[in-house]
């Protein structure tokens, strides 16, 4: 059976005859024009964007069409690639059923003063209104003044969406009804092939940002716009779910309801239709309110600065040191370097990483330690070569504690160079030793003969309360002693990176095995530690 095409003059896409009953039916239930579109599958996006009033307009002028007139000059067509209702060989479908298990009879007559007349100023019953106002100027406009007011730099966006739970259950109702009616012209109808309400939504929507906003819509760009939906009787239309499906709702932390969206699909597909059609009405019922734009929110994906530092106090912790909620130090490393990264990207927080750390009494020299700072939402993105030696300038000038170099933007990805093969790398170091008895120069000449040399390194008691219990094999690599006096020596060495070094000066009570106490049958202690260098050949030197 291949029914008649009768065209929307003004649209690019058609409804065919099989699609008058249908549309029909919605209008009279309250279904808004978009949303018959929708359940007609018509998938091109240009009937969706034309504006409300024409829409309805010219689906009473499509419903007021004779057939049997057209049949006369329309020749049989076939459905469009994007109409995907299926043509079965069904029986006729099951009695219809109300409330207690049937679905209604919904009068099939077009009435010109009744339900269609009204329909453009009532809340559609299956999407609340997001495809009637929230897809007006006005709304569109408001979206851009928030975007516009919180003065982000960005050269595309995304748009997302997140809409009331219970439109997946309207949706549902709205199906069985149209279903059900398709199966007595012998069609059918599956759910997915449906227009899916967000799609819809962006069809509409993103030509209508892009052009007040003046940039493109990407699906991969890294500024967000989100418009949060919310209505306020998402509880009462999902209560009964909660009854037939108990296991899908459970309580979760920062969730203000049980039901969410995810929640509410998992128990659509766990009950029965006879069931659902028991509790919940079919066709929808129409809603009292529209929904409600509860946020409209923009977010900027992260940025990541790189760079080295050196630090040159021996009273500079590399994080802030707090214990217990008070504060040790009054600065750290990270926050020299991060309060002016945080001001200049207008950044909403940050994360700092670093090619390992020092402690609060060791220095950092030569080239300096790698480090990578994640700027969270960042309003300001774009930088130049220039604008970052500037902003390296800064920071150098505003402490003597520290200094930065080859301060530079990189990728998520790069940052992966400095954490790879971490425990491979080499570091040098360069520590000043005390000996409890008196030492001649060669009595510490053989250390700079010792070339590899294995250690077994239980975790030191110092940093037991934030390390697991474990022995650790590091080895030194080289050393070389340069004596000072009696009981002083300095001692550069050259070891895999993750050695603790006052470890294998002092012997931890013995925890660290060998070490210089031992190797030198006496007790040594470490008086001062610099980190000569790291070497990670990352990030990328600049010329500073």
């Amino acid at each position: 059976m291949v029914l008649p095409s009768v065209e929307l003059s003004s649209m690019s896409s058609s409804l065919t005859e099989k699609d008058r009953p249908i549309v029909q039916l919605l209008l009279n239930t309250g279904t808004c024009p978009r949303c018959v579109f929708r359940f007609c599958c018509v998938g091109s996006q240009t009937p969706y964007k034309r504006p409300y009033e024409d829409l309805m307009k010219e689906l009473k002028e499509f419903l007021k069409n004779n057939p049997e007139k057209q049949d006369a000059v329309c020749s049989e067509v076939a459905d469009p690639p994007y109409k995907r209702i299926k043509l079965e060989n069904t029986e006729e479908g099951p009695d219809d059923l109300n409330r207690n298990g049937v679905l209604k009879q919904i009068p099939l007559v077009y009435e010109e003063n009744t339900a269609l007349e009204s329909s453009a100023v009532k809340v559609c019953n299956v999407c609340l209104g997001i495809l009637q106002e929230f897809c007006e100027v006005d709304f569109v406009k408001k979206v851009c003044q928030k975007v516009n007011s919180a003065d982000y730099q960005f050269t595309s966006f995304v748009f997302s969406v997140s809409l009331p739970p219970q439109l997946s259950v309207r949706e549902r109702a709205a199906w069985l009804l149209v279903k059900q009616e398709m199966g007595k012209l012998g069609l059918s109808l599956a759910k997915d092939d449906i227009v899916q309400l967000k799609e819809a939504y962006k069809w509409i929507i993103h030509p209508q940002l892009s052009e007040e906003l003046g940039v493109p819509a990407d699906g991969k760009s890294l500024f967000e716009v989100s418009v949060v939906f919310a209505h306020p009787e998402t509880d009462e239309e999902c209560h009964f779910l909660a009854t037939a499906c108990p296991d899908c709702f459970k309580p979760a932390k920062n969730k203000q309801s049980v039901f969410t969206r995810m929640a509410v699909i998992k128990a659509l597909e766990k009950i029965k239709e006879e069931d659902f059609c028991k509790h919940f009405p079919c066709p929808p019922s129409s809603p009292k309110n529209f929904c409600v734009a509860l946020e409209i929110q923009c977010n900027n994906g992260a940025v990541f600065v790189a760079g080295r530092y050196n630090k040159y106090s021996r009273n500079l912790p590399q994080t802030p040191w707090i214990i217990d909620g008070e504060r040790k130090l009054e600065s750290s490393v990270e926050e020299l370097i991060s309060e002016h990264l945080m001001a200049e990207f207008k950044a909403d927080s940050f994360n700092f990483s670093s090619s390992g750390r020092e402690d609060v009494d060791v220095r950092t020299l030569g080239n300096g330690r790698p480090f990578a700072i994640e700027l969270v939402n960042p309003r300001r993105i774009h930088f130049t070569a220039e604008q970052m030696k500037g902003l390296q300038q800064t920071i150098n000038n505003s402490s003597d504690k520290i200094q930065v170099r080859d301060l530079q933007l990189v990728t998520r990805e790069a940052i992966g160079h400095m954490k790879e093969g971490e425990e491979e790398k080499t570091k040098t170091y360069s520590a000043l030793i005390w000996t409890d008895k008196a030492i001649q120069k060669e009595d510490i000449a053989f250390l700079d003969d010792l070339k590899e040399l294995k250690l077994d390194q239980k975790t030191p008691l110092r940093v037991l309360h934030r390390r697991p219990l474990a022995v650790r094999r590091r080895i030194i690599h080289t050393m070389k002693s340069e004596y000072i006096d009696e009981h002083h020596f300095r001692l550069y060495l050259k070891t895999q990176a993750g050695t603790y070094i006052k470890e294998f000066v002092h012997g931890d009570f013995g925890r660290t095995k060998p070490n210089i106490g031992s190797l030198l049958n006496r007790t040594a202690d470490i008086l001062e530690l610099d980190v000569e260098s790291v070497d990670v050949d990352w990030p990328p030197a600049l010329d500073n």
